[in-house]
């Protein structure tokens, strides 16, 4: 094998969130990094360093061999909600697909960017999807680790808790969902990607929560980025399902979509927080 500096690896969707700050750590420890993206011409300050493929779930053959000479796929494919033809069967299929690419290909190890409290049971379709994902990873016999996120925070490209500042600048009112007492934890994308390197060295399969030293409710959240933006925009509750609306409606507004259904009932169900020991150093509250 050729010395450690010269091995490359592959982050899927490198110029996406949090696979663009393990492509980021990855080159700077001396690694080369290749990617898989829909979009492997679009401009983005890594293209000079990462080498761009398509995705290519339609040709396994294809699809191994751009696996070919990769020590360790950091896999962050997914999808976020079901759009036309984008579904998360589909999604479960393709990831399906790319672990067995990776096993034909020789890849010495998966880690696996999934959820935190993924489950096949979980009446909420994303939850679901990604823990039948986390099933065809431990089917593929691959050595594998899998990493766990809550809510992740910070970085250039952050997006709930800076939408959450653009609707309390400029919103009369602020709703949260339900009572807004379930907690949360929210995990620093820098303590995140930090967590995915350093899982690629386990010499056994395992499964970890990635989540930071802060906890606190969902509300005490918003009450926190409302003093960090110097801000006294009533907090009114609403049901979930009514958020639901309010959140297709002010996603109009901002041209984005802010929050879904799933991501709503996941949020109040407690789900973006663990139940283990934190492995993020970087607190949220000192963040802001």
């Amino acid at each position: 094998m050729s010395d450690r500096g010269a091995e490359t690896d592959l982050v899927t969707g490198a110029f996406s969130y949090s696979g663009s700050r393990i492509a980021e750590l990855l080159i700077e420890s001396g690694r080369e990094v290749r990617t898989l993206t829909h979009h492997p011409d679009r401009e983005h300050p890594l293209t000079a360093r990462v080498q761009a493929l398509p995705y290519r779930f339609d040709d396994p053959e294809v699809l191994t061999r751009s696996l070919d000479g990769i020590t360790t796929l950091y896999n962050t494919y997914w999808v976020r909600f079901e759009r036309g033809g984008t579904t998360f069967a589909k999604a479960v299929a393709n990831s399906r697909a790319l672990f067995e690419a990776a096993r034909r290909a020789g890849v010495a190890r998966i880690v696996h960017l999934s959820i935190a409290n993924p489950s096949i049971d979980s009446p909420l379709p994303y939850y679901r999807g990604k823990a039948l994902v986390e099933e065809a990873l431990a089917a593929a016999g691959v050595p594998h680790s899998i990493v766990r996120p809550t809510w992740i925070f910070g970085g250039v490209r952050e997006v709930l808790a800076n939408n959450i500042a653009w609707i309390l600048r400029r919103m009369p009112v602020f709703f949260v969902p339900g009572d807004g007492r379930y907690l949360v934890q929210p995990i620093h994308i820098d303590d995140l990607a930090r967590i995915c390197l350093g899982a690629a060295h386990g010499l056994s399969d395992v499964t970890m929560d990635a989540a930071g030293p802060d906890t606190m409710s969902f509300e005490e959240l918003v009450l926190a980025i409302r003093r960090a933006v110097r801000r006294r925009t009533p907090i009114l509750h609403a049901s979930p399902s009514a958020m639901a609306a309010l959140g297709r409606a002010l996603g109009v507004v901002m041209r984005d979509v802010v929050l879904t259904a799933d991501e709503i009932r996941g949020l109040t169900a407690g789900l973006l927080a663990s139940h283990h020991r934190p492995l993020g150093h970087v607190s949220f509250l000192a963040w802001l």
